[in-house]
């Protein structure tokens, strides 16, 4: 929860010895760095999707931080603490429910929204989200159309819908300018 207060402006005469105010509002899941820059976990062992979306999302305005495997998935997570997660399922070393399993186990990264993006079908969705994953993504909605991805447009949407799910009426995402 962040403190926001309410200041009066000098010599305000329809403030003058009203209280000043003091408001908690929920703090956002998704934090704005600086420069309205979200920092963004990608993680695909496929090397043309991984370098397609993350190209597109520093178009969009994020960080992202790129691994290739499940165990650099986790050590990045630890060390760079992003504000989202985009994990694929298969992938070596440590498949992505694993990953998945130790993030929400482990304190340092339990409230990190993690939204898988694979190209399984949609009934892994629900075993998914049961095991802390916050939304559900296939790969195949990203480009309906060749040269077009769509994953910067999904992910304003779905973190809108983690923020409100988690009582958060507003969102830090970068906006195109």
């Amino acid at each position: 929860v962040e403190r926001v207060t309410g200041r009066r402006l000098p010599g305000d005469p329809a403030r003058a010895g009203m209280p000043i105010l003091i408001f908690l509002r929920p703090t956002p899941i998704v934090q704005v760095r600086t420069a309205a820059r979200v920092r963004i976990l990608l993680v695909d062992d496929s090397k043309p999707i991984l370098h397609a979306n993350e190209r597109v999302l520093h178009k969009a305005g994020y960080e992202v931080v790129c691994a290739e495997d499940g165990e650099s998935a986790l050590k990045l997570a630890q060390e760079r603490k992003p504000d989202l997660i985009l994990l694929d399922m298969i992938l070596p070393k440590l498949s992505g429910p694993e990953v998945l399993e130790r993030l929400k186990k482990d304190a340092s990264t339990a409230d990190i929204p993690v939204i898988v993006l694979s190209s399984l079908t949609e009934r892994n969705r629900q075993k998914l989200m049961e095991a802390g994953a916050e939304e559900y993504v296939e790969k195949n909605s990203l480009m309906p159309v060749p040269g077009v991805n769509l994953l910067p447009k999904i992910l304003e949407n779905v973190i809108c819908r983690i923020n409100r799910k988690r009582g958060i009426a507003f969102s830090s995402i970068p906006v195109d300018k």
